[in-house]
């Protein structure tokens, strides 16, 4: 019996050794920051119950809240727009503006939890206030629209520098010329940043230095070009936004030279400009064009307003692009307020003029649309995958790369190495597909300035050895987003695995899904 206690103890020490042995190995693999292939098991169970990472995530679409929003009844019958601003870039921190959408600002940034740490950020927002795109003026507008208050710079100059004139446009009309412009008579371009959008942009980047410097010390005092980047769409109103949001942040550098990245025009993911045509044929199947009743219903039942904005501005009621969605008004009537210019008139009547009652209900109109394109169609989500799915890649490989280099796992690209905040000035549908792929649990029309911040933070585990955790923290207009996926809800330090997972999942690593996507049927 002596004998076979003996064996007995030695078999129990023996296995004891070996999980000890096994533990002490798992610690050091849990350094490595867990980047798990979609659908596939994990093989560091340890490592995400620790970080509370889940990654099998639905990549269903998941319907988002009712709101008067997107309640067709309110829409239709209801008064005001819900307290929304569209008259001023003047207003709270934390109430839509149309003109001068909330984003993150010192006075109202949720502060991160003791115990995080800020390693990453990636900003990305709409430009800010223009003139109106020349498609949605009116046929003959009787009112002037003046831009005597900026200069607009275009030039070039050869490498190695030898200087360069600092030339801007200045518009002009030729008493020669017998045509008359698309737009609005005066010195402005359709569209062109506004002085008071120039303004606006100077004080978002004011704003964003403040809460990432001034508050929590993450960008350092003076510009970095080895750690902060900035990237354009191939449309030049965003270049002119980022001029000025630059010297918001970084005011010595006025009159200085500044890299913009921007992607070659027809593969540029920001804009998005990459031809997809799957996604266009989805988006047509059940938005503007279509005849799909979910669509045609909120038309036929505002059709006396739109039979009355046609005569008063003399649109033919035959006009597609007029008649398929509320865009072209929306966006008439949105920038003339902005820029505290008086509604429109009937050219051959000036005492018939469009009213703020009607003015408010084409912004609810329009509201309502961007909530139907972007999150209550059950197509919206394929059709945000497979057109804004490229830049997720590129957001999804940032993060890993930030996550590698933390860890030291890999040797990352010179292009790449050390970058923690990229900058990225966009449009109105680059933000509402981003924001249909996070799945918003309420969708509103992107004003201007209009932002998303994803912050990575990094947390230690618990574990031993140094192994952290990390998670991501995602801000819409300043607060915290909360989404309808059951994985994310408030999108407050969820787990980077699960978002990863989620990301891989849709559109692929690096958006490899993406072109057979776009060439098939979704």
């Amino acid at each position: 019996m002596k004998r076979w206690h003996k064996a007995l103890a030695a078999l129990v020490l023996g296995l004891l050794f070996i999980s000890v042995a096994i533990t002490k190995t798992k610690n050091r693999s849990d350094a490595v920051p867990h980047l798990p292939t979609p659908g596939a098991p994990s093989d560091d169970k340890g490592h995400e119950q620790s970080c509370r990472a889940d990654v099998d995530v639905s990549l269903e679409w998941h319907p988002p809240s009712k709101t008067d929003v997107n309640d067709l009844r309110n829409v239709i019958d209801g008064k005001g727009v819900y307290g929304f601003i569209f008259n001023s870039s003047a207003g709270p921190h934390n109430t839509y503006n149309y003109c001068n959408m909330p984003r993150v600002h010192p006075d109202t940034y949720p502060a991160a939890k003791d115990g995080y740490k800020l390693e990453y950020v990636e900003v990305i927002h709409r430009h800010h206030k223009r003139t109106p795109y020349a498609t949605n003026a009116f046929p003959v507008e009787g009112d002037t629209w003046f831009c005597d208050d900026e200069r607009l710079f275009f030039g070039g100059e050869p490498t190695p520098g030898t200087g360069s004139a600092k030339t801007h446009w200045r518009v002009y009309a030729s008493d020669s010329n017998p045509l008359t412009p698309v737009g609005f008579v005066g010195t402005c371009q359709y569209p062109q940043i506004t002085g008071d959008g120039l303004i606006d942009s100077r004080q978002h980047g004011t704003d964003i230095k403040k809460v990432y410097q001034g508050m929590l010390h993450f960008l350092p005092e003076k510009f970095d070009r080895d750690t902060i980047t900035y990237r354009v769409t191939n449309n030049v109103i965003t270049s002119q936004v980022a001029s000025q949001a630059i010297v918001g942040m970084w005011p010595g550098h006025t009159n200085l030279d500044h890299d913009l990245l921007i992607q070659q025009s027809s593969i540029d993911s920001l804009e998005p400009a990459y031809a997809c045509n799957a996604a266009k044929k989805l988006y047509g199947s059940y938005g503007p064009g279509s005849s799909s009743n979910n669509w045609t219903t909120h038309l036929s039942q505002s059709a006396p307003l739109k039979k009355r904005l046609d005569k008063l501005s003399g649109v033919k009621s035959s006009a597609s692009d007029w008649s398929n969605s509320w865009d072209h008004y929306f966006d008439n009537l949105s920038t003339r307020l902005c820029h505290q210019k008086e509604l429109p008139c009937n050219i051959e009547d000036p005492s018939d003029c469009v009213t703020m009652e009607e003015a408010k209900k084409v912004f609810r109109l329009g509201e309502y649309e961007y909530s139907f394109i972007y999150r209550d169609s059950e197509k919206s989500l394929r059709a945000s995958i497979a057109s804004y799915g490229i830049w997720v890649g590129e957001l999804v490989h940032n993060l890993r790369i930030r996550i590698a280099e933390l860890e030291a796992v890999t040797e990352v690209s010179a292009e790449s190495a050390s970058v923690r905040y990229r900058h990225n000035f966009a449009h109105d549908g680059s933000v509402a597909r981003l924001l249909s792929i996070l799945q918003a649990d309420q969708m509103v029309w992107p004003g201007m300035g209009a932002e998303v911040v994803f912050e990575l933070f990094s947390e230690n585990s618990g574990m031993g050895g140094g192994a952290r955790c990390y998670y991501l923290r995602v801000l819409w207009g300043g607060q915290i987003l909360r989404s309808s996926h059951p994985a994310f809800d408030l999108m407050d330090m969820v787990p980077v695995d699960t978002f990863f997972a989620y990301a891989d999942g849709l559109v692929g690593v690096r958006g490899s899904k993406i072109p057979n996507m776009c060439r098939g049927t979704l």
